[in-house]
């Protein structure tokens, strides 16, 4: 039997970062699984100029090559709400995985413009976004084809580097400094090279948010951030929409070295990896809305919430965006963020993010009950009767 030739798709839409896996998996989908590539380049805030990118993919053979401003939606439609669920994988805040979501979202939308057979990504078989993109483009739209040419091809970063060089594809690394960077508006995350050796200490170059705390201001720099039902509304008593805002905490928050993050983490597919975040707005913001929400919610609502918190960080984490548990969720934080209104002063110094005061109207926090000074009304006679009957339970079960 004579084995033909493997058909190819008529249109892909990739999703380009200009890096080295999407850059020369344009060649390798041309060369094996495509007939025409269209280029999709997302603005999520990166702060870098996207028309070279632009321009890069119609150099190296994508026929069309697009860009798309998406940094309000992620803002309004992906950053705030997982503000509210305080989202948090570990200790860092979830930058990269919150992205992919909205990127597939994107790329499915532009593929059903384009009329084309199917979505590509840069990820390989190891690692979180793989998953990500799949699953939500599973949700979405479950009759694309998905084709994940760094999976497929399963070449190492210093063969793809290598690739690229022999078919003149410019990449951002070299192979002494391989470093995989992902970067948006709430933190970059950066793996591969020396990072690799969980025992090195991460050199200074895989880090451009932050100031290495060492050189940080010897003066604490306070700052306030005020909120209105759970969203940041100003910085330091001046109004600024949601973009400038992060963009201006990341500045202040990084040149105090805020926001460093290096952790062990545990992969969906079920292997560990180290990774480097930077994270100051993210960092920042995410202190000071649950240190508010301490203030304005019962003890109730709190401890009731944190396990939604987590279970919707998890989500997020899972590529479990499209899911109707998380739509639930964002309806009950939604409702009880209208309380979440007020001022929060942070102390910010050396790598530290320290909550020095906090205020709002709809403060549960009364001094009166709280002192231990002149001026206290809280009635200490009646914790007797409470505590008899909060521990009544437990007498009962020493006297069987």
């Amino acid at each position: 039997m004579v084995v033909g030739k493997i058909k190819k798709c008529k249109k892909v839409v990739l999703a380009y970062s200009g890096g080295v896996d999407t850059s020369v998996a344009i060649r390798w989908l041309l060369e094996n699984k495509a007939e025409k590539v269209i280029a999709l380049a997302i603005d999520l805030g990166q702060g870098q100029e996207l028309k070279p990118i632009q321009k890069k993919a119609l150099q190296i053979g994508a026929s069309e090559s697009l860009v798309v401003d998406a940094k309000k939606e992620f803002i309004n439609n992906y950053i705030w709400p997982a503000l509210f669920a305080n989202a948090i994988y570990g200790d860092y805040p979830l930058a990269t995985a919150l992205a992919r979501p909205l990127i597939a979202k994107l790329l499915v939308e532009i593929a059903k413009e384009k009329k084309a057979d199917a979505i590509a990504h840069g990820c390989t078989g190891k690692g979180n976004d793989q998953v990500r993109f799949d699953v939500s483009t599973m949700a979405l739209a479950p009759h694309l084809k998905i084709i994940a040419p760094a999976r497929e091809w399963n070449m190492t970063r210093e063969k793809s580097i290598e690739y690229a060089k022999k078919h003149n594809i410019p990449v951002p690394v070299k192979k002494k400094s391989p470093f995989s960077v992902d970067l948006n508006l709430w933190g970059r995350s950066v793996e591969c090279g020396i990072l690799e050796d969980a025992w090195k200490e991460p050199p200074e170059e895989a880090y451009e948010l932050t100031r290495n705390p060492k050189l940080a201001p010897g003066k604490p720099t306070y700052i306030t951030v005020s909120f209105r039902n759970g969203i940041p509304t100003a910085l330091n008593g001046k109004r600024l929409d949601g973009l400038k805002l992060i963009q201006r905490l990341n500045q202040i928050a990084g040149n105090n070295g805020v926001g460093r993050i290096d952790q062990i983490e545990n992969r969906v597919v079920g292997i560990k990896s180290r990774e480097v975040y930077e994270s100051p707005a993210a960092v920042v913001l995410l202190k000071a809305h649950k240190d508010l929400e301490s203030l304005v919610h019962t003890r109730e609502t709190i401890l009731f919430k944190q396990s939604l918190d987590q279970k919707y960080s998890q989500l997020i984490y899972d590529g479990r965006w499209f899911n109707p548990l998380r739509v639930a969720i964002d309806v009950f934080n939604k409702y009880i963020q209208k309380r979440v209104t007020g001022v929060i002063r942070v102390k910010l110094f050396k790598g530290n993010v320290i909550i020095v005061g906090r205020k709002s109207t709809y403060s549960l926090y009364k001094e009166k009950l709280a002192t231990y000074g002149k001026g206290d009304t809280f009635d200490q006679s009646s914790a007797v009767g409470f505590i008899k009957l909060f521990g009544l339970d437990l007498q009962s079960l020493k006297s069987n």
